[in-house]
């Protein structure tokens, strides 16, 4: 099969259209024809050789798809040859094929297409494991979003505000900003010019004290202080990335004073059944998330969508300023 190569670490231009062994289904696993490949920054760490796969795990980018399921294994009994699916990889999407285990696909959404169902199995499964299984997001809280225009925040905007929360994001741009509150978020923070931590603690006075009750981070070390800062007490602090660096000095004090809690997580690592599982939170978002999808509660947000012979560009672009939402690579043409 074609797919795309990762011979050395670097920029984009590392990342070459080529030829990789054909995969095969083990048991317990579908084997899927891509249609389209969800690029997500965790891609770009891998890239410059910061995220290296779970063991066992394909060596190719790519942490979602969607496409036609083209053959099962032995002991798969809710999948058949020909359904149209989106799925979370723990690697190996940047492909014509790829081998997943069967309870980490999903159907594709009722009145979606296969390019825009591909850029949905990283987020949903990341939004929901920590805002809703980690944080336990609730109705009449206040949620702090970092990168309210990423992939990830214009999905879990429209998830909080669903649950009944009130919504801060934080982004680089007014433009940005103002499609953020096209989707339902009302604090609106300019990281270039504002004070995310007297905004959100000016907005929130009641039980728990000001501050914000679940902070989802995207930046790492660069932001850790302030944000425990800007919690409010028993509030929960989520960090998913690193962006802004791995090493930071936590003040214990400020945290115990708040009876606070910081949470560092992440989807690809788990493992792919049993608690706290792949499968399991696969299960919940397809229980809970997917018939929000369906009745167009909650819509996919992409950016751009480019054939996958300019993954290198669809690099550049999502590591862009202007970036708003999703980038979606196209494998092939839709298998009918």
């Amino acid at each position: 099969m074609r797919a795309i190569e990762l011979k050395e670490f670097g920029g984009p231009e590392v990342l070459t259209w080529g030829e990789a062994p054909d995969p095969a289904p083990g048991h317990g696993e579908v084997l899927i024809d891509v249609v389209a490949a969800g690029v997500n920054r965790a891609d770009l760490l891998q890239r410059q050789g910061f995220y290296a796969p779970p063991a066992g795990a394909s060596e190719i980018i790519g942490l979602e798809c969607s496409g036609v399921i083209a053959e099962v294994g032995d002991g798969v009994r809710d999948w058949r040859v020909g359904d149209r699916v989106c799925a979370l990889l723990s690697g190996g999407g940047y492909a014509e094929r790829v081998v997943v285990p069967a309870g980490q696909v999903l159907p594709v959404p009722e009145g979606l297409d296969l390019a825009a169902a591909a850029a949905l199995p990283e987020v949903t499964a990341t939004v929901w494991s920590n805002l809703v299984m980690t944080a336990g997001l609730h109705a009449g809280q206040l949620v702090l979003i970092h990168g309210g225009g990423s992939g990830i925040g214009t999905h879990a905007i429209q998830l909080a505000v669903h649950k009944g929360a009130r919504v801060a994001v934080t982004a680089g741009s007014a433009e940005k900003l103002a499609r953020c509150a096209e989707l339902g978020a009302s604090v609106l923070i300019n990281y270039r010019e504002d004070d995310f931590v007297a905004a959100v603690r000016a907005e929130r006075s009641g039980v728990n004290g000001p501050g914000a009750d679940i902070i989802l981070d995207n930046m790492g070390a660069a932001y850790l202080s302030r944000n425990v800062e800007a919690l409010a007490k028993h509030g929960h602090l989520v960090v998913i990335g690193m962006q802004g660096g791995v090493k930071a000095e936590l003040d214990l004090g400020v945290l115990l004073s708040k009876w606070g809690s910081v949470h560092a997580t992440n989807v690809r690592n788990r493992p792919a059944t049993g608690t706290g599982s792949k499968a399991e939170i696969i299960a919940d978002v397809r229980r809970h998330v997917w018939p929000l999808i369906a009745d167009g509660t909650i819509v996919p947000v992409i950016h751009a969508e480019l054939p996958i012979a300019e993954a290198a560009e669809a690099h550049r672009m999502l590591d862009g300023a202007d970036t708003f939402g999703k980038v979606v690579l196209r494998v092939r043409e839709d298998v009918n």
